[in-house]
C-alpha cells in the first residue's frame, strides 16, 4: 500500500521558519514528481512547490524566495523548508506524489503562523 506521511507542522510566529518532511512508502518514488500543496480554511487547495524526477522545480509566486523544496530519493522523501513565514501561509500542507495516472496524497499537516 502506497502511503505518504507528513511531519513538521506546527505553530510559529511571523518571520519564523518550519521544515516539513514527507516520507513515502510502498513504492519507489524516484520517477514521481513530488511536491507540496496547501489548503487554507475556505479556500481551494493550491500548489506550493513541486520537484520533478529530473530535479526541476516549480514554486507558487507567493512563496518564491522564501520556501525551498528538496528531495532525497534514497529515503523516498521530500522536504519543504519554509522561511520568513507570513500569517497568510497558514494552511494544511499536503504532500503529493504524481506519475502518469498515479496520484497520491498524504493526510496533511497543519501550519499556523501567528502575527
Amino acid at each position: 500500500q502506497v502511503q505518504l506521511a507528513e511531519s513538521g507542522g506546527g505553530l510559529v510566529q511571523a518571520g519564523g521558519s518550519l521544515r516539513l518532511s514527507c516520507a513515502g512508502s510502498g513504492t519507489r518514488f524516484s520517477f514521481y514528481a513530488m511536491g507540496w500543496y496547501r489548503q487554507a480554511a475556505g479556500k481551494q487547495r493550491e500548489l506550493v512547490a513541486v520537484r520533478a524526477s529530473d530535479g526541476s522545480t516549480n514554486y507558487a509566486d507567493s512563496v518564491k524566495g522564501r520556501f525551498t523544496i528538496s528531495r532525497d530519493n534514497a529515503k523516498n522523501s521530500v522536504y519543504l523548508q519554509m522561511d520568513s513565514l507570513k500569517p497568510e501561509d497558514t494552511a494544511v500542507y499536503y504532500c503529493n506524489a504524481r506519475a502518469y495516472s498515479l496520484n497520491y496524497w498524504g493526510q496533511g499537516t497543519q501550519v499556523t503562523v501567528s502575527s
